[in-house]
């Protein structure tokens, strides 16, 4: 059993983390400003993280804002590392997304930023990419309330966050870890997939029409166009698709 604190421990894939470490039997230590914990402030870490080994970074910004998720990541990785490095800490290990190293604005760009940020700290790091969650859509959906929406038709290879938490988990405790020089690992849903087709599938169970459009107002919409953001040859890829994972979470709620 090892000593695992979790960052963003309360967020979308922050749950199924602490899922899955105590599913197989870890002690997993949740950390958010819910439990008394702050990755910016350095408020209560260092009592959180004693006596851990790994530390797993899924703590993510709350908006789409490049300057303002690249200003956190930059704190929090700063906050992580010297605190990490004072508990005695082996490594993080942390969750970001397929394409981030190619993206130059928008959520990406700060994503690339926490990539490099964490990579140049003290501690070893430990990086999964992963596609965008199928919880995603449905953040599409909320952000235009009303009958319709629209959404933009760019591939995607939509993966399941609990998917995500496993694998990132196998990373962290994997002895060995990825070998010297091999490509960042990457996980990614079992098909390719349009944004707005996942949304409309969505879109017809919430009684909300579903507008494909060309995405053109989104940040790197041209790379995301000509597949920058999929998974490479190398990734992962594992299911439930997206049609699969809806009928599954309609059974939940039953």
């Amino acid at each position: 059993m090892s000593r695992i604190a979790v960052a963003g421990a309360t967020g979308r894939l922050g749950r199924h983390v602490i899922d899955v470490l105590t599913e197989r039997g870890h002690e997993a230590v949740p950390m958010s400003r819910a439990t008394g914990v702050d990755i910016i402030t350095g408020e209560g870490l260092a009592h959180a993280l004693i006596g851990a080994e790994i530390v797993i970074d899924v703590a993510s910004w709350h908006s789409s804002d490049e300057e303002a998720a690249t200003e956190f990541f930059r704190t929090s990785a700063r906050t992580l590392h010297s605190a990490g490095r004072d508990a005695g800490v082996s490594l993080i290990a942390m969750a970001s997304i397929i394409g981030a190293d190619r993206a130059t604005a928008g959520f990406l760009a700060a994503k690339k930023v926490h990539e490099e940020l964490l990579l140049a700290g003290p501690l070893p790091v430990r990086i999964l990419r992963a596609a965008q969650f199928h919880e995603f859509v449905g953040q599409l959906l909320d952000w235009q309330p009303g009958d319709v929406a629209y959404l933009p038709a760019l591939p995607s290879q939509l993966v399941a966050c609990r998917t995500v938490a496993e694998a990132l988990v196998d990373l962290a405790l994997d002895p060995a870890g990825p070998r010297p020089g091999a490509p960042v690992p990457e996980i990614a849903g079992p098909r390719k997939e349009l944004l707005s087709e996942a949304g409309r599938l969505l879109g017809e169970r919430r009684g909300v029409e579903v507008v494909a459009v060309d995405g053109s107002g989104m940040p790197d919409a041209d790379l995301a166009a000509d597949g920058a953001f999929l998974p490479g040859p190398h990734a992962v890829l594992a299911g439930p698709g997206f049609r699969e994972w809806l009928d599954g979470q309609a059974s939940e709620a039953r």
